[in-house]
């Protein structure tokens, strides 16, 4: 399986994120929400940083299961609570905190609330293997 990451010539880049990904493969993985909760399902202390960091090695842990890598997500949809572009910086550095994960197509979305208080991230991912 390979995944192409391109940016549309002449659009502002970011370094979080690419704007289009291409993937070949015939194996198409669709993770649920993950969120910033341990493997005891306990919410993590830390802020946004601290549960973007965990909510992400929760999707990289979920796309293992299925028998594919950090490598094959082409896709990242992020939920985040109260959100404010000045949180950028803190998201950004959770996310990053997690390493060899691509910087796929990624959508940010605001939110009132999660499935429970305190919850400030949830991340979708797609990944495509073969």
């Amino acid at each position: 399986m390979s995944v192409e990451l391109l940016n549309v010539p002449g659009r502002q880049t970011t370094p979080f994120y690419h704007h289009v990904s291409v993937a070949t493969g015939r194996r198409i993985i669709h993770i649920a929400g993950q969120v910033g909760s341990d493997d005891d399902l306990q919410l993590v202390e830390g802020g946004l940083a601290a549960q973007a960091e965990r909510a992400l090695r929760n999707v990289v842990a979920a796309v293992e299961a299925a028998g594919a890598t950090a490598a094959d997500l082409v896709k990242l949809t992020m939920y985040v609570t109260d959100w404010t572009p000045d949180q950028l910086g803190e998201l950004g550095a959770g996310l990053a905190a997690v390493e060899d994960v691509p910087r796929v197509p990624a959508s940010l979305i605001g939110v009132s609330i999660l499935f429970e208080p305190g919850y400030r991230i949830e991340i979708e991912a797609v990944a495509v293997t073969d």
